[in-house]
């Protein structure tokens, strides 16, 4: 499965949403995205799983690349 996280660069960082990132990685759960994320210092906001057209439709973004943990 794929999911985009939506997340903060620091842990200390307050979430404001201009600040806000996301990456898109393939993982069997949220949990396991959360464990492959472990050691990174990312606040993270929320993890959204991908299927059928919407994620044909982010797959058709050029900002679309599978990030490798």
């Amino acid at each position: 499965m794929i999911f985009k996280v939506y997340y903060q660069e620091s842990k200390t960082q307050v979430p404001v949403r201009e600040n806000t990132q996301s990456l898109y990685l393939e993982a069997e759960s949220q949990r396991d995205v959360r464990k492959k994320l472990l050691n990174r210092d990312y606040n993270i906001e929320m993890i959204q799983q991908l299927e059928g057209e919407h994620l044909e439709y982010e797959q058709a973004s050029e900002h679309f690349v599978l990030e490798q943990v």
